[in-house]
C-alpha cells in the first residue's frame, strides 16, 4: 500500500461555549481524539450527522485551525509553521471545495479571475501562463474558455461548483478536502460534478477527503470510509466492506437509512431521540442514549477504536470481535 499522504493522530479541538451574556462558559468538544490516515491517489470518506465534528476535522487537516492536542502530518511532515515560506509552500499542494458554491465564490468578480488567483498569489507562471492555465482549467471540468468572463450570479448551480472545482485545482494540488461539495446541488447535477471529480482524480492522481451526509455519493467515491458520531470515530473501514456488514450500531442505523437497490424500507432502523448536546456528552459510550442494544457497560465506559479483522475498527462493547477479545 501507499504511505499516507497524510495522517492526523489524536487529535483534538474544543469551544468555549457560553449561555447567555453573563453564563458560565463550557467546553464543547467538537473533536476529541481523532486519528485518520489516507494513502495517496484514494478517498477518505468521512460521514456523520450534522454537528458531528466532520467540517472541523477537514479544517484542522488543512491546517485552517489548529488542534488543541494531537499533531497533523502531510507528506510524512508536520505541517508547517503558519505565514512561513514552507507554509505556502504547503498550502498549495492542498486546497478545499466548500459546500456552497456560490457563497465560496466573489460575486464582484469574472470567476477567470478568481480561477486565476491562487496562481497570482503563489506567484506560479507568467500572466500569459497564468491565462492559458485558466483556459485549461476551465475545459478540465467541462465549461469552454467564455465562461470565465461570467460573473457566479449567471451561472447555475452545477457550473459554479466546477468553477469552485476548477480553481481548487489552480495550484496542482497533491490533496483536496471535499467539504459537502454536493449536497447545495440539485440530484442530477450531482451525479454531474461526483462523476467529473471521479474522472479527474483518476487523472491528476488527487488524494480526497470527501466529507458528506450523503452515504450515496460517499459508497460511490471512496475508497476508505469513517464515520463520526459527536466529535470521535466510532467505526472505519474499506468501504465496500463497511456497506456490507455495518458493525457499530450508528452505522447500521446510517446505512439503513441510505436508498439501495433490492432494500426494504422495512429493514430501516430509527434512533429515538436527537444527538446529545455537544457541551454536555454523555458518559460512558456517547452513543448510548440512542442505541437499541446499549447495555450497562455503555454508560459508563468509553470503548476504545478497537481492529475487528481486516482493515476494518469499531468503538463498540458489542461489536463482532470486541466481545470475543473481552471474554479471553
Amino acid at each position: 500500500m501507499s504511505p499516507p499522504l497524510f495522517d492526523v493522530s489524536t487529535i483534538s479541538r474544543s469551544y468555549a461555549m457560553r449561555s447567555g451574556m453573563f453564563g458560565r462558559a463550557t467546553a464543547v468538544h467538537a473533536v476529541d481524539g481523532v486519528s485518520l490516515a489516507i494513502a495517496k491517489g484514494q478517498t477518505l470518506g468521512l460521514v456523520g450527522e450534522s454537528g458531528s465534528g466532520k467540517s472541523t476535522t477537514g479544517r484542522i487537516v488543512l491546517g485552517l485551525e489548529p488542534p488543541d492536542r494531537g499533531e497533523v502530518r502531510f507528506d510524512g511532515k508536520p505541517m508547517a509553521v503558519p505565514e512561513t515560506a514552507a507554509w505556502r509552500a504547503q498550502r498549495a499542494r492542498m486546497q478545499i471545495i466548500f459546500q456552497d458554491p456560490l457563497g465560496a465564490l466573489d460575486r464582484r468578480l469574472p470567476v477567470g479571475a478568481q480561477i486565476r488567483e491562487p496562481l497570482d498569489i503563489h506567484g506560479i507562471g507568467t500572466p500569459a501562463d497564468r491565462e492559458e492555465r485558466v483556459r485549461d482549467l476551465l475545459r478540465a471540468v467541462e465549461l469552454t474558455p467564455a465562461h470565465g468572463a461570467r460573473y457566479a450570479g449567471a451561472l447555475s448551480g452545477g457550473q459554479r461548483q466546477r468553477i469552485v472545482l476548477a480553481r481548487a485545482l489552480a495550484t496542482k494540488p497533491d490533496f483536496l478536502v471535499c467539504d459537502e461539495p454536493v449536497s447545495a446541488l440539485d440530484v442530477s447535477i450531482q451525479a454531474q460534478v461526483v462523476n467529473l471529480l471521479c474522472d479527474l482524480q483518476a487523472q491528476l492522481s488527487l488524494t480526497l477527503l470527501f466529507i458528506s451526509h450523503d452515504l450515496r455519493v460517499v459508497r460511490q467515491i471512496s475508497t476508505t470510509v469513517a464515520v463520526m458520531y459527536l466529535g470521535r470515530i466510532v467505526e472505519i473501514g474499506s468501504a465496500d466492506d463497511l456497506f456490507a456488514r455495518p458493525e457499530h450500531p450508528y452505522t447500521q442505523a446510517l446505512v439503513s437509512a441510505s436508498p439501495a437497490p433490492g432494500r426494504r424500507s422495512a429493514g430501516r432502523i430509527v434512533l429515538s431521540g436527537d444527538p446529545p448536546n455537544p457541551a454536555a456528552r454523555p458518559q460512558g459510550c456517547a452513543f448510548h442514549p440512542r442505541c437499541p442494544r446499549a447495555i450497562a457497560r455503555c454508560a459508563s465506559e468509553v470503548p476504545a477504536l478497537s481492529a475487528i479483522g481486516g482493515e476494518r475498527q469499531v468503538a463498540c462493547h458489542l461489536a463482532t470481535g470486541a466481545q470475543t477479545r473481552n471474554a479471553a
